[in-house]
């Protein structure tokens, strides 16, 4: 039997898994409208490749992956594409993005799915059909799989860990889906492991999911592969905390796990991958809990993009004293207003919350310093002191008490005598240092664009320097080779030939001048006219010339 470790902290807070856990996943009846947001995982947003009017059919990927970090987003029915534009979204800040408006067409029309072969591919098309059929992590994280299952450990990767823990209260999603379909979710762990080539796999289930646990035992065997039942203590199915649990070993502040040779990945996030690779299907669906104040909590396989409102009504409806609505769990999820947002591949679960279910939190009072926060920490942090610094705006001093190390699990805060909101406060500290950090980026960025401008401009005036240089040395060099050899440098000769025809042109239009502006007459102009006697006209010239001669003598 394996030895489990602890990780520090933890809490045991109400679990309520029994009201939505006791039947089994049903299917979603497809939506008139279906509104698919191209930011559904971590990193770069999908591309639009398709326009307005377009006519898609079931699967077909309408948003294209941006980068490495990124992944491809699908049409989750047959139907027409009737807008691209900013749509509320299930997100803590409230704020819309860029949405696929789909009208559905009822017909259900797939596009040609085809299986690959894992075992005889080139790892690298494996995962390039990972992220073009949208594998992203479905535990919460959404970070594209494609790039989790790319063994970047120097020493490689020694330990797989599969997360079925589901620690947050009210949720259940993954417990059905363990017991409906654990030998998928295997066939789903076999590719991973082909790709990461482990030297064990490990398959975390709490104890208070028994049918699970068995189920994927049962499914595991003969595998190797080894299904771990771990105490029920949230939050065990933190990454880090389940790794410690398993393996004992603690991933460093600032480090990720595969910098210890151990990935993790959630058994929903296996399901699609066998799903993508051995049907050809892209995920445009996923499991959702439905539960909290609604009349029949139940987990439904609901299409990616299907209005929230509409979700609820598939267990009935919400009760009367419904307040609000709960993206997630009660510890790590977020407030929802806006109904008409549609599901996303992160949203595993939807709670109607209301006064009994969820009292209000009593205003906050002062901090007395009890210390039970730091007790309650699983990353063994600090988070009074983190509180204090994210209060004052201390950031440097926050992020030096590691306040990226904080998984925002809500333990602090869910012991906290004072009702202080302390993970509200860890995340204005985070995205304020986020901001600052990007700026200073910017900063620099334009920093030495300006220098390298000034490079480039220094550069350029001591080539253009050089140049010049180099045409005067040659210069000088010709000149004193022909003064040396006593001929006229053939240069200085031409320049003087040109010379001495421009003063040539300009005596000869000084002259002209000059003669035009004396009123110079030609004799022929004086020569007496009208005698029609030719001979005494030959006399009269004769004499005009003897007379003109003997003038100009004297």
């Amino acid at each position: 039997m394996r030895t489990l470790y602890k990780f520090h902290g933890g809490v045991h807070p109400p679990e309520h898994k029994e009201e939505s856990n006791r039947l089994p996943i049903a299917p979603a009846p497809l939506p008139k409208r279906l509104t698919v947001p191209l930011r559904q995982h971590i990193g770069n947003p999908a591309i639009p490749v398709v326009k307005v009017g377009d006519q898609v059919l079931k699967g077909q990927m309408i948003g294209a992956a941006d980068g490495f970090i990124s992944a491809a987003v699908h049409a989750p029915a047959s139907g027409t594409v009737s807008a691209i534009e900013p749509h509320a979204v299930p997100h803590p800040s409230g704020l819309p993005d860029l949405c696929i408006t789909i009208e559905a067409d009822g017909e259900e029309r797939w596009i040609e799915r085809a299986p690959l072969d894992y075992r005889n591919a080139d790892p690298d098309a494996v995962r390039l059909r990972l992220r073009d059929a949208g594998v992203v992590g479905l535990g919460g994280a959404v970070f594209p799989s494609h790039v989790k299952l790319n063994p970047g450990a120097p020493a490689g990767i020694k330990t797989l860990v599969l997360n079925g823990a589901e620690c947050e209260p009210w949720i259940t999603s993954d417990d059905r889906l363990m017991r409906e379909r654990a030998a998928e979710v295997v066939e789903g762990i076999k590719i991973m492991a082909h790709l990461m080539r482990p030297e064990e796999v490990l398959i975390g289930i709490e104890d208070n999911k028994p049918e699970a646990a068995a189920a994927m035992q049962a499914a595991c065997r003969g595998t190797g592969y080894e299904v771990v039942v771990v105490p029920t203590l949230y939050p065990s199915g933190g990454e880090k905390q389940l790794i410690k649990l398993l393996t004992g070993k603690e991933v460093p502040a600032g480090r990720r796990p595969v910098n210890i040779g151990v990935t993790c990945s959630n058994t929903g996030t296996a399901y699609t991958v066998h799903r993508a690779v051995n049907h050809g299907e892209p995920v445009i669906s996923r499991i959702v809990t439905v539960t909290g104040n609604v009349l029949e909590p139940r987990n439904f396989e609901t299409l990616i993009g299907t209005p929230i409102a509409e979700i609820v009504q598939l267990a009935g409806g919400a009760r009367p004293g419904t307040t609000h609505y709960i993206m997630g769990g009660p510890m790590m999820g977020f407030g929802l207003d806006n109904l008409n947002a549609p599901l996303t591949k992160a949203v595993n679960c939807v709670i109607s919350a209301s006064p009994a279910l969820f009292p209000p939190a009593p205003p906050p009072m002062p901090c007395i310093r009890c210390g039970r926060c730091a007790q309650a920490c699983p990353c063994e942090l600090q988070p009074q002191e983190l509180f204090w610094f994210s209060h004052s705006r201390n950031f440097d001093k926050a992020r030096a008490y590691n306040l990226f190390d904080c998984i925002e699990c809500g333990a602090c805060s869910y012991v906290c005598p004072s009702h202080i909101p302390l993970v509200s406060y860890y995340r204005f500290a985070k995205s304020e240092i986020a901001t600052r950090d990007m700026e200073k980026k910017l900063a620099e960025q334009a920093r030495e664009r300006f220098e390298l401008k000034q490079q480039r401009l220094e550069r350029e005036k001591q080539e253009k320097a050089a140049r010049f240089a180099e045409k005067a040395a040659a210069a000088a060099a010709a000149k004193a080779a022909a003064a040396a050899s006593g001929v006229e440098d053939p240069e200085a000769a031409a320049k003087k030939a040109a010379i001495q025809a421009a003063v040539e042109r300009a005596k000869a239009k000084k002259a002209e001048a000059a003669a035009k502006a004396e009123g110079a007459e030609t004799p022929a102009e004086k020569i007496p006219q009208g005698d029609s006697d030719p001979l005494r006209a030959k006399a009269r010239a004769e004499s005009y010339a003897a007379s003109t001669e003997n003038n100009t003598d004297s």
